[in-house]
Order: C-alpha cells, then sequence, then structure tokens
C-alpha cells in the first residue's frame, strides 16, 4: 500500500441498539468486520442475543470474532481510584494499568483483524466508545470510523464537530482565541461529565 493510514492503526465502532441480530451481523459484514470488541463493562442485554454467550456464538458462526474487554475497557469501574464525587473520572480511567491493557490487546488484534469496538448505545456521542476510547485512541494516532445505525460511516473528526454543537462549546470575548482542539477538549469534558457512571444512579 501507499503512503496512506497503517491499516493496523484503523478502528471501527458500532452500536447494537434495537437493532435484530441478523442486521448487526450484516452492518459488520458490509463493513468488512472481521473481530467484535465488546466494551460494555456487563455483557448482558434485554435483547437476549446480545447476551455475551449467544452473540459470541453468533459472530463465530459467521466468521466474525469476538472479544470481551469490557474488565479492560469499560466505563463501569471496580477501581475506586476511578471516582470522584461518586462519579467515574475518565481521565482516571485511562490512566488505569487495566485501561492501558486493553489498548494493548487493541494494538495488537489490530495488526490480524479489521475490529470493531462494540457497545450498546446507537448514538456515538452517548456511549464512553466514543468520549472515553476513542477520544485516549484518536490522540496517540488511530483513525476512527463510527459505523451507523444506517450503515453509514461517520469519521471520527465528524462526530468531534457534532460533539462541539450538542456542547454549544465556542468561543467567547474571553476565550476569543480558541484552537479547534481546544474546543473539542472543552466538549469531550462536557459530554463526559453529563454520561460518565455514577454507581447510585443505579439505586
Amino acid at each position: 500500500m501507499g503512503g496512506g493510514m497503517n491499516e493496523s492503526r484503523i478502528l471501527h465502532t458500532i452500536g447494537y441498539s434495537t437493532h435484530e441480530l441478523e442486521t448487526l451481523i450484516a452492518l459488520l459484514h458490509q463493513h468488512a468486520i472481521t473481530a467484535v470488541a465488546d466494551v460494555r463493562s456487563h455483557p448482558v442485554s434485554r435483547l437476549a442475543h446480545f447476551c455475551r454467550p449467544a452473540l459470541e456464538r453468533h459472530l463465530k458462526n459467521t466468521r466474525i470474532e469476538y472479544v470481551f474487554l469490557g474488565q479492560e475497557l469499560g466505563a463501569r469501574r471496580d477501581e475506586p481510584e476511578c471516582y470522584v464525587d461518586g462519579q467515574a473520572r475518565y481521565d482516571r480511567i485511562t490512566s488505569l494499568p487495566a485501561f492501558r491493557k486493553g489498548i494493548e490487546r487493541l494494538e495488537r488484534g489490530a495488526k490480524r483483524y479489521r475490529i470493531a469496538l462494540m457497545c450498546a448505545e446507537k448514538e456515538p456521542l452517548d456511549c464512553h466508545r466514543s468520549i472515553l476510547i476513542c477520544r485516549h485512541l484518536v490522540a496517540n494516532g488511530w483513525e476512527i470510523r463510527h459505523v451507523l445505525a444506517n450503515g453509514a460511516i461517520e469519521p471520527h473528526a465528524t462526530t468531534e464537530e457534532r460533539l462541539v454543537r450538542r456542547m454549544e462549546i465556542e468561543r467567547t470575548l474571553f476565550q476569543p482565541t480558541l484552537t479547534r482542539d481546544e474546543l473539542v477538549q472543552q466538549a469531550y469534558e462536557k459530554r463526559a461529565a453529563q454520561i460518565a457512571y455514577r454507581p447510585s444512579d443505579e439505586h
């Protein structure tokens, strides 16, 4: 190949949402995905076919590998050092040895497979796969492509632009010279504060 993006540094993401199993598999095949990395902290679902044992079996039957990385890359952490005032902090999660181990597994896997990170939410901006994991990956030279519910691909740069608009981050009289990267980082922080896990939410 020429001087384009290193294929081993390209990663897809997908949210199964309320898809039928056949729809999810069709989307994965459409984009030539050969391995799914499940980043749900708890790989269970109201839809039985998306619970880990069934999903793993069905994927392997269609020649798509499955790996569970929820312990390494999930958003609902057991490590107490991740929490501040009862809420998980994404910056603390990315510094965990377990998180780094998960990223290393992705790096090794991406040399052999075309991987999609999978979680439940169909909208990338609603899910930690984008606001936590992909933010970290992009900062380290990865190209991220989100598979949307309609099968279209959204480059992560476009996702970030939507994030800035959604979070209503803009230059102000007091910060008139903010760069695009600074606007994006502010948007990430704001969205993380909105969606990061709080154990109290389950009670």
